[in-house]
């Protein structure tokens, strides 16, 4: 299948390009570099053995959705191309609606005109409510918390609307924990710009000496060790599972949107991961104790039965496996790529 990748040169993006082009496939990137580096695609070229075919520019622009769907005879969409900064969303909540959501939408109308109906959409473990208990299901109540999960919520909706009027759309909506790793080879991996705020990147960005110490929020929590406890899943188990949905609605597929959780199905605390990659690194990742914070639950982690049942897909990597790539990845590229 043809398949196009927009926000295809961003962290989950790029990974997911190598999945679809192990699994056969031959992927086209649309992106506009606002968060990803044009770098990234030599180093993809190299793990892929040849060169990508890219279009830049916003999914925004219509007209060139459309020229682009229409010239590389596209069968099947990946959506990546949105804000995802939780932060970041509470600063500028009309951004994000304006790209999230009209970005959707305009990607839409130009799949609709060339006839390509064939969508996965890359939501978000942050549309559900805080305190449901774990291991979340993907019935589990829906609840927004901030602009960016609103967005996620939004997007999920006017997808399950599609094909009410419309009855050729094939949509799959993937919800996702918390992506972490990079790809063995070491040659692509995760880039926050600025300092990170998730933990495996701030974990790594500590090992390699760009940050004196990981902060943990709390270690009074009812949990294993007091600390926040986590569902982390492999960046490449994730493409994996977009590759799986993409095969799933292209063969047959349910004629109503579907909804899986991408996780592993089970938690991993705070200090846990701090240990494990200074294991996987030989270094021991320093770390203090602070306050909690507002907001924050005891656990989070997926239950991800019906991956397993729909995609036949389930996560294969290791706490260790996604320490030691990350830290590969981090070794190798201690600046990251330029931007």
């Amino acid at each position: 299948m043809n398949i196009l990748l927009t926000g295809g040169a961003g962290y989950i993006g790029s990974h997911t390009c190598i999945s679809l082009h192990a699994a056969g496939h031959h992927a086209v990137i649309l992106d506009n570099f606002c968060n990803s580096s044009r770098a990234v695609l030599s180093a993809m070229g190299r793990i892929i053995g040849q060169t990508l075919a890219v279009v830049e520019g916003d999914v925004r622009d219509v007209d060139l959705v459309t020229q682009t769907l229409r010239l590389h005879k596209i069968d099947a969409v990946v959506h990546f191309a949105a804000h995802k900064s939780v932060s970041e969303s509470l600063q500028k909540p009309l951004d994000y609606y304006n790209n999230n959501v009209v970005g959707l939408i305009s990607l839409l109308s130009a799949m609709d005109a060339v006839g390509c109906r064939q969508l996965v959409f890359s939501s978000s473990a942050t549309v559900y409510c805080a305190r449901e208990p774990s291991p979340v299901r993907e019935s589990s109540a829906r609840n927004h918390r901030n602009p960016y999960a609103h967005t996620k919520l939004i997007g999920e909706d006017i997808l399950a609307a599609l094909p009410v009027a419309d009855t050729e759309w094939k949509l799959a909506i993937l919800r996702y924990f918390n992506p972490v790793g990079a790809h063995e080879s070491g040659l692509i991996g995760e880039q926050p710009y600025g300092t990170p705020s998730n933990l495996v990147p701030y974990v790594s960005q500590v090992a390699i000496g760009k940050l004196p110490y990981v902060k943990i929020f709390g270690d009074d929590y009812p949990t294993v060790d007091g600390t926040g406890v986590r569902d982390f899943v492999h960046v490449m188990d994730l493409a994996e599972g977009h590759t799986a949905a993409i095969s799933k609605i292209a063969n047959n597929g349910p004629t109503q949107p579907f909804t899986v959780n991408l996780g592993t199905g089970k938690g991993h605390s705070v200090r846990e991961v701090i240990q494990t990659y200074s294991e996987a690194c030989g270094i021991q990742v320093p770390f203090h104790v602070e306050d909690r914070r507002a907001g924050d639950v005891a656990e989070c982690y997926a239950d991800v039965s019906l991956a397993a049942d729909l995609l036949d897909w389930r996560a294969r990597r290791s706490l260790m496996d996604l320490c030691s790539d990350s830290w590969r990845w981090q070794r190798l590229n201690p600046q990251g790529f330029a931007q």
